[in-house]
């Protein structure tokens, strides 16, 4: 809860009250939107289920406009907003690497965890290899630690890095995001499948 804590609004004590109920409704939310289904997932990538793009294009652009507002009334201060430091080839290599991952087994860490704990398990052998891979990079992390550190870009933002605003850069945004739900429902419907 960044700003809340550093303006001493809430104590640290009850930022962590407020994760865990918050990290509770998100696994809700996945459960009830049935993103513990691996099929559900994977249909991403095939094409005849394309929920997993329109529920995550639909979360960031609702939290880019929300803070993107939230900073013009002067809510919140976007410097006090965390961005993770860019390495750029460690990003492309664990990305690939995730998506792989999401691929084959049909989850990604959040809805592994999700699906885990309804009792799938399927969930249960991917978090057991989520388990051996966080192992196998950090017990051999100074074999890699050149390629993870490699092409550090400090801690840009979209908009800094195309030199465009905030503002004409989350339109932009929103554009692509109604043009991939077209092209997920055009994906629904060329792909189709009986259900699951």
């Amino acid at each position: 809860m960044g700003p809340l804590i550093v303006n001493e609004i809430i104590s640290p004590n009850t930022n962590l009250l407020i994760a865990m109920l918050i990290g509770i409704g998100f696994g809700f939310v996945l459960e009830s939107s049935g993103f513990s289904s691996s099929r559900k997932l994977a249909g991403m990538f095939y094409g005849y289920d394309t929920t997993v793009l329109k529920v995550f294009f639909t979360a960031a652009i609702t939290a880019m406009i929300g803070l993107l507002f939230f900073s013009l009334f002067g809510w919140i201060d976007l410097s006090y907003v965390y961005v993770n430091p860019t390495y750029l080839t460690s990003a492309m290599v664990g990305g690939a690497v995730m998506g792989a991952g999401f691929i084959i087994g049909g989850f990604c860490p959040g809805t592994a965890f999700c699906a885990l704990s309804i009792g799938k398990l399927d969930a249960l052998a991917f978090v057991g290899g989520l388990v051996l891979g966080i192992i196998f990079f950090t017990e051999g992390y100074p074999m890699w630690e050149d390629l993870y550190k490699a092409n550090f870009m400090g801690t840009p933002t979209m908009n800094e890095l195309l030199d465009i605003p905030r503002g004409i850069f989350a339109l932009g945004l929103i554009l692509a995001a109604f043009a991939m739900f077209w092209v997920g429902e055009w994906a629904e419907k060329k792909f189709p499948r009986e259900e699951y």
